[in-house]
């Protein structure tokens, strides 16, 4: 009989499949190497697991078509973590194993080597008038956008802004307004600020980096939880302890929550150990993924930084992980394989005998309770490094604190007096500061003033949002984008914008201060690495009075000559339908103040809040980390059919339920709190037990259940949810 395989099908089936193993293969099959096999009527990514099992009651099999590679593209270490995570996050392994490799070997049709790529910039020549192209707005938009952005961008980005942008830059290279530059990709990577090394530690990062060490000479599965204040010094215990693991002959791998951390980051990695920094992110074209990914998958480079999906990264002998942040939401995947890579990693570091470190000034509650139990080893930077001391932080209560005169009908400003007044003084010192506000655009909504209704998406069951620089409304959950209208579609009353967001936060302070340098960092004004890591750069020589931004001002950023934080709204997360909205609105609110007063000037934060008695860091016992918890999304076009299948899952679920007195328990079904999402209709369930193993049984008999539901209604499964949304 001839030999079989067992082959994950790169698709969103359920597997694995057995195929034939044709003779000129025969020996040279190895777990974990990609094939092409027939699925369907065409050829499918495939990963070989190993010899296959004839299928129950025969069949006609086929033959694996083609061999990818010699070596498995996915060692076994990296292979086991899939298997485990596409096992209890509940997704198909196949598809799974395809999204922990790189773009140009996900794809069968690319090969190993993915095309050589070149990067276009556009680039504005001279000093150009949008106004002389009033006849033709398509390069009237792509013009104006150039030079908001500061007179360059890649091609590929003003095709993503503009639409009809690309027809539009020939035009206006033949204009002679702009020209077109090209360069070859390389494998590099733009570098934020790098650091000198500390002559010495503080007592506490000594007794840290000791513990540390001794975990990695003594080997096996150490887990630590780091908790230090901001400012503390954590990121050197992180670089001293993998210098100590790389001296051992071990590798590295160190995960940070956002895009946003990831260049300053890594200029201080490559300040201390050279170009053998290996760095893993979307924002990174797909040939320089590629290469560095192959580096380390080589054993050329031992060293990884990277988001959460650098969790799946091929670090060879990977003796130290760290979770820098740990407690973001980011590292929580929400679409497809939804996994935690928090989670993950801490079950990697435990396969492959690791240190794993979890830092934070803020851990989550999970971290915290596993800490307290004695799961993980707790130690802790109490201080700042050089005993600067923490900043003071006062708030501001709007109850109190006239925004402006009663009666009038005016928008009332966003910033209150004693927050211009604050900021005024430190601008007067020549010092720098950081407006936090956790909403993009200009507004929340418009709204009639006749009628009251806001301009809904067409799409999702909320209001869009006002962007004023790009004059329109847009909807940051579907990304549906229309032009701002005259009247209420509704009643055609007059339409006032209400509900602040940064670009308003970045006019009122220029309004107020025109002489000081105002910049935004958010979304929009970020829109490619190179364009976020120049901002950074430029905040951080002191190129930038003021920054205003999102939460991505709040991660790690070190800026020594900011000393005022002012968080503009604190309310807007605690109003949120999700059980996490007190924890995160604590932890954003902690991390944002964290980024005053690290110089040698001491540092202040005002909170603005319309609740200041809201105790934003209360446990409730019934929710995670007490209980595991498991939801039940259920989305479909047709709003009927979609109830009615919530409905039958929630009957159903009901009977598979264990005895009461084990704690399972059944919340639902009901319409999600965004009813409608990108045309969608959505409903949930929710499931909590004590233990995640309760739920096992319930959630095997679901699956076989949801085999034979409606096609046209979607359901998934998502185990441990980070956000109720």
């Amino acid at each position: 009989m001839e030999p079989l395989a067992s082959v994950a099908v790169g698709r969103p089936v359920k597997g694995p499949f057995t195929y034939l193993v044709p003779p000129e293969l025969e020996g040279r099959l190895q777990r974990g190497q990609r094939v092409l096999v027939p699925f369907g009527r065409g050829r499918a990514l495939g990963f070989y697991l190993g010899p296959g099992r004839a299928p129950e009651g025969g069949g006609v099999l086929k033959p694996v078509s083609a061999l990818l590679e010699d070596t498995p593209a996915l060692p076994d270490d990296v292979l086991a973590l899939v298997e485990f995570a596409a096992a209890y996050y509940r997704h198909p392994l196949g598809e799974a194993l395809r999204a922990a490799l790189p773009p140009g070997l996900a794809d069968p049709a690319e090969g190993p080597e993915p095309s050589p790529e070149v990067v276009r910039t556009v680039v504005v020549l001279g000093a150009p008038s949008v106004d002389a192209l009033k006849r033709a707005p398509a390069q009237s938009a792509t013009l104006g956008y150039l030079l908001a952005v500061g007179g360059r961008a890649e091609l590929d980005e003003l095709g993503r802004a503009v639409p009809g942008a690309r027809a539009a830059v020939q035009r206006l290279v033949e204009r002679g307004l702009v020209q077109v530059e090209e360069r070859a990709v390389e494998p590099t990577v733009a570098e934020g600020l790098g650091q000198v090394r500390p002559e010495r530690l503080t007592d506490a990062q000594s007794a840290a980096l000791a513990e540390l060490e001794r975990a990695l000479d003594a080997g096996g599965f150490q887990p630590f939880l780091l908790q230090g204040v901001t400012g503390s010094g954590k990121t050197e215990v992180y670089l001293r302890a993998a210098e100590h693991a790389l001296a051992r002959g071990g590798g590295a791998l160190i995960l940070v929550p956002e895009i946003a951390l990831t260049p300053q980051l890594v200029g201080r990695f490559r300040s201390r150990f050279g170009s053998a920094v290996a760095v893993l992110h979307s924002g990174l074209r797909d040939r320089e993924r590629l290469l560095h990914w192959k580096g380390l998958r080589a054993g050329a480079v031992r060293l990884a930084v990277g988001v959460r999906s650098a969790v799946f990264a091929p670090v060879r002998d990977l003796g130290l992980l760290v979770v820098d942040e740990e407690h973001d939401p980011s590292f929580k995947q929400d679409e497809k394989l939804r996994y935690q890579a928090r989670d993950l990693a801490v079950v990697r570091a435990k396969q492959t005998g690791a240190t794993v470190v979890l830092g934070s000034a803020t851990p989550s509650l999970e971290t915290l309770e596993n800490a307290r139990r004695g799961r993980y080893r707790h130690l802790r930077l109490p201080a700042r490094v050089d005993d600067r001391p923490m900043p003071g932080v006062e708030l501001v209560d709007l109850r109190r604190v006239r925004l402006r005169p009663t009666g009038t009908p005016e928008q009332p400003p966003a910033l209150s007096p004693p927050l211009v007044e604050a900021l005024g003084q430190a601008l007067g010192r020549g010092q720098q500061a950081i407006l936090f506000l956790n909403r993009r655009g200009h507004s929340a909504a418009l709204v009639c003033e006749s009628c009251g209704q806001g301009v809904p998406c067409s799409r999702c069951d909320v209001s869009l949002t006002f962007h004023l620089r790009a004059r329109n409304l847009q909807c940051h959950y579907c990304g549906e984008s229309r032009p701002v209208p005259d009247r209420c579609p509704a009643c055609g009353g007059p339409l006032l914008p209400v509900g602040a967001g940064t670009e308003r936060i970045e006019a009122e302070v220029a309004d107020r201060f025109p002489a000081a340098r105002v910049a935004r960092l958010d979304r929009d004004a970020a829109t490619t690495v190179e364009r976020l890591t120049e901002l950074l750069s430029r905040f951080a020589r002191g190129e930038i009075d003021v920054l205003v931004g999102t939460q991505m001002v709040a991660k790690g950023h070190d800026f020594p000559g900011v000393t005022l934080v002012c968080v503009v709204s604190a309310d807007t997360g605690l109003l949120l339908p999700d059980f996490r909205a007190a924890e995160r609105t604590f932890q954003l609110i902690t991390q944002v103040s964290g980024r005053a007063g690290r110089g040698q000037e001491p540092g202040r934060v005002l909170v603005q809040t319309w609740n200041p008695e809201a105790d934003a860091v209360a446990r409730v016992p019934a929710w995670p980390p007490f209980s595991r918890l498991v939801a039940v999304r259920i989305e479909g076009e047709d709003p009927r059919e979609t109830g009615a299948v919530a409905r039958k899952l929630g009957d159903r679920l009901a009977v598979l339920l264990p005895a009461p007195d084990t704690g399972v328990r059944l919340l639902g079904p009901a319409p999600a709190p965004l009813p409608r999402l990108r045309g969608k209709s959505r409903w949930q369930l929710l499931l909590k037990a004590p233990r995640h193993a309760l739920l096992g049984p319930v959630l095997d008999q679901l699956e076989r259940d949801l085999e034979v539901l409606p096609a046209a209604v979607r359901v998934v499964l998502d185990v441990d949810p980070g956000a109720m949304l």
